[in-house]
């Protein structure tokens, strides 16, 4: 068994105990060490994350942006309503509780090459009295820095025409963010 550690200074050690504690303890030295706990270092100074030139650079960079790249962000989902079209035709539209009726598909289509082929596609549709089409965009995630090109291409172009009643990303089986839901009006 070990000894139990007691402090000089506890009640129940007698001044006996304490002469001889200092007796055994005479011509000693203590041992030299290093501390066990290191000191904390010094925190370093806070330095600018940005300078000027890069601060510049980032705003340029963020006016090169449309507005509804900035509005939506990358990989968001995209939504837009006329004020005819109620909330809870938003919400069976979002579902994909509309029968889609027609689909087009635009991946590896240049801007150029889709706008006129969207434009003939919905306006088709619409004199079909077709109700609910799919349109696929993409995600945009081939496209780099430049972010989802042809999808935010598609979300100014169908807010712009006057057939088309709303719109919404479709859910996850369709195609997720990289694809919408376009509810047209008959013409």
């Amino acid at each position: 068994m070990f000894p139990v550690h007691h402090s000089l200074n506890d009640p129940d050690v007698t001044d006996d105990d304490r002469d001889e504690f200092r007796r055994a303890m005479a011509g000693t030295r203590p041992l030299k060490s290093k501390p066990r706990v290191p000191l904390a270092a010094p925190k370093p100074k806070p330095r600018a994350r940005f300078s000027a030139a890069d601060e510049k650079a980032a705003l340029l960079a963020s006016l090169e942006d449309d507005i509804d790249t900035i509005e939506h962000g990358y990989g968001a989902a995209l939504y837009y309503r006329r004020p005819s079209v109620g909330r809870r035709t938003m919400r069976k539209l979002a579902r994909g509780a509309y029968s889609v009726q027609a689909e087009i598909d635009l991946h590896g289509m240049t801007v150029a090459e889709a706008k006129p082929r969207l434009a003939d596609f919905i306006d088709f549709n619409a004199a079909q009295g077709k109700l609910c089409v799919r349109v696929v965009h993409g995600k945009g995630l081939g496209s780099g820095h430049r972010g989802p090109v042809l999808k935010n291409a598609v979300n100014r172009w169908l807010r712009k025409w006057d057939c088309v009643l709303a719109f919404v990303s479709t859910r996850q089986v369709d195609g997720g963010t990289g694809a919408v839901y376009v509810l047209l009006q008959r013409l």
